[in-house]
């Protein structure tokens, strides 16, 4: 059976962290993923975490200023970017998370990307942790550093780091990109989890230009073992969306 991971940045925000833990739960969701929680104290994250027995998959770096979009490729934002990296490493050590997305920003540099990058592994491999890097399509993410799975991964590459990997939202990457199945397939062994949304509106799977009922079936076929973490917004209600899951149970 297909294991799903509900995204809490979007998924019943009308609730309180726990509580919208607690709700991923009842729904079916076998773990959860967030974006920036730490408004809640990683001690009351955990509590309700192991409370309901899910997984918490990974957290995202802080965006910065409004418009940001992350820090770490910013060019003289170096102090800013790691100490947002500590801070999500820390929480997630706290919580049990398995991962930190490292969020790169607009515009950016390279080396400077690179150089945060190759810091946020070395300060992850002393906590078991996994650092993802998401590449954003530029309609939703406009002048986002990180646009293209290729680029990704000639990234990792580039850093030298083993516990680097990219974070494949099929939804971006339909937007930005295309040919998604060829494209996991041909970059498997730099993917490190698999988010979902309809295309082009980014609300429910069942929902769009993307197959999913083939989609994920078949990216199981090639030996993906990972949750799929669904990343959409509701169109109403979190629960009034739900019907999608009942093909996969």
């Amino acid at each position: 059976m297909m294991r799903f991971s509900a995204n809490l940045g979007f998924l019943w925000t009308e609730l309180a962290l726990t509580d919208a833990i607690r709700r991923a739960k009842a729904a079916g969701f076998q773990a959860v993923e967030m974006h920036w929680p730490y408004e809640t104290h990683a001690e009351v994250a955990r509590a309700a975490l192991e409370e309901t027995g899910l997984s918490l998959l990974g957290v995202n770096t802080v965006r910065g200023e409004a418009g940001e979009n992350g820090l770490a490729a910013l060019k003289g934002r170096e102090a800013e970017a790691r100490a947002g990296i500590d801070q999500a490493l820390e929480w997630a050590d706290e919580t049990g998370a398995h991962a930190v997305h490292v969020m790169a920003g607009r515009f950016g540099d390279e080396a400077t990307y690179i150089a945060n990058l190759r810091y946020a592994a070395e300060e992850a491999r002393d906590l078991g942790k996994t650092i993802l890097i998401e590449p954003l399509n530029a309609r939703d993410a406009p002048d986002y550093f990180l646009t293209e799975v290729e680029q990704a991964a000639e990234i990792i590459i580039r850093t030298g780091a083993a516990n680097i990997r990219i974070m494949f939202d099929c939804y971006h990457v339909q937007v930005m990109q295309g040919d998604i199945l060829r494209r996991f397939e041909a970059l498997m062994p730099f993917i490190g989890h698999v988010q979902f949304a309809a295309a082009p509106g980014r609300g429910e799977p069942d929902t769009g230009e993307i197959a999913y009922e083939r989609l994920l079936p078949a990216m199981e076929a090639l030996g993906w073992k990972g949750f799929f973490g669904a990343e959409y917004r509701p169109k109403g209600t979190t629960d009034e969306g739900l019907g999608w899951m009942k093909g996969y149970l």
